[in-house]
């Protein structure tokens, strides 16, 4: 059974290294989200991205520019 969709904020990257680095970061500062294949509606980046509950991107986005990881957007869908 598939899961209902639900509004979510979806951080996409150019690299997969970004990617994976982002990863690395949300996880050991035990920050919301988790990496998913980027999602349809979104036609750039590099095929990962990290999705969270809206709002989350407030921590999110500080989190990655004090690390020095770009990120290529933010959207903000129903998936």
């Amino acid at each position: 059974m598939a899961l209902p969709k639900r509004p979510a904020v979806v951080i996409s990257f150019d690299s997969t290294t970004a990617a994976m680095e982002a990863e690395e970061l949300f996880l050991s500062k035990g920050l919301p989200g988790r990496i998913i294949p980027l999602p349809r509606e979104i036609s750039a980046g590099c095929g990962l991205s990290w999705k969270a509950a809206p709002g989350d991107e407030k921590v999110l986005l500080p989190a990655l520019d004090e690390a020095g990881i770009e990120h290529s957007g933010v959207y903000s869908l129903v998936i």
